[in-house]
């Protein structure tokens, strides 16, 4: 009846719930990993000092016809 589809839909929610929350916390913790990695490590992500404007990215245009 009724009260088993509420029953169903509670614990589909729940289950949902703590599947998200479980999710977040192992993003969350590959995030703070890798923020701190590259806090310790400054060199080896250096900002690039000049960039690039989008002609000197791609190639020279030649049509074929």
């Amino acid at each position: 009846g009724v009260h088993r589809q509420i029953l169903l839909a509670t614990l589909g929610w729940f289950v949902g719930y703590q599947l998200l929350k479980r999710t977040e916390y192992a993003h969350a913790k590959v995030d703070r990993e890798l923020f701190e990695y590259i806090r310790h490590h400054p060199v080896d992500f250096h900002a690039a000092t000049e960039k690039k404007r989008i002609g000197e990215l791609l190639e020279d245009f030649h049509p074929i016809r």
